[in-house]
């Protein structure tokens, strides 16, 4: 019982699938399953444009950073320098130059965070640009496939339907088609031979008589024969010839 059940649950699973794969167009899904991968592609492109940026930002703070420890650095120099000359109180340039060099150190730490940071954000910029191309080759390959194998299934297709009709499908009906009127043919070439001897049985002996009677007519043939027999000399002119048969005629009508 548990076997039957088995082969049941088998045969409805096929006839399932059979009735998905017709339901279900495996060309028309994979165009939408490459379009799905164009659109994950795109949102790969703006957040891969939003990483450099970002990245582009942190490189420019942090630049921005050491040159504002430098220019600190510079003034705190500058403040000794006018106190070595006695331009200003060697305490006070002291004491400003020692704030100038904490706002230099503050700054110069802030720009080596910053450029840091850079540094990562701009290996993650990196990895997911290498994403990016790697499934732009795969949305590339995969639309040159889909290419291909739409050109095989279509030749296939067309291969299919003429094995199809050449296999016999249709071709007993045609030859019976063929058969019966191959069959009329015969039934009507042999009514109107039979038409044809009923014809030739049924003249009339008048229709005898005239035809047994009747002077065999002369062809154009006979006539050009006769004609070049004589030009050849063969005959006499065809003048002699009458003139000729008028003098039998008036002796044999004096004779008479």
């Amino acid at each position: 019982m548990a076997n039957l059940f088995k082969r049941i649950f088998r045969v409805a699973q096929s006839e399932a699938h059979a009735v998905i794969d017709k339901i279900e167009d495996p060309v028309k899904m994979t165009e939408q399953g490459i379009r799905e991968l164009r659109a994950d592609l795109a949102k790969s492109i703006q957040a891969l444009a939003q990483v450099k940026a970002a990245a582009v930002r942190l490189r420019k703070d942090g630049e921005d950073q050491l040159r504002q420890a430098q220019e600190y650095e510079r003034k705190a120099i500058a403040l000794l320098q006018r106190a070595q000359a006695g331009d200003l109180d060697m305490a006070e340039a002291e004491r400003l130059a020692t704030e100038a060099l904490n706002r230099k150190q503050e700054f110069e730490t802030r720009g080596r965070q910053l450029l840091a940071d850079y540094q990562k954000q701009q290996q993650q910029a990196d990895a997911l640009q290498a994403k990016v191309q790697k499934l732009q080759a795969t949305i590339t390959r995969y639309e040159n496939e889909l290419v291909t194998l739409k050109a095989r299934a279509q030749a296939a297709e067309a291969t299919r339907k003429i094995n199809k009709q050449l296999a016999g499908v249709d071709s007993s009906s045609t030859i019976a088609m063929l058969e019966r009127m191959k069959e009329r043919v015969n039934q009507t070439e042999a009514e109107a031979e039979a038409y044809g001897q009923i014809a030739e049985a049924t003249t009339s002996i008048d229709d005898q008589i005239n035809k047994a009677l009747a002077e065999p007519s002369r062809t154009a043939a006979s006539d050009s024969l006769l004609e070049l027999k004589r030009k050849l000399g063969m005959l006499p002119p065809a003048d002699s010839a009458i003139s000729t048969s008028s003098g039998s005629t008036a002796s044999s009508t004096s004779a008479s």
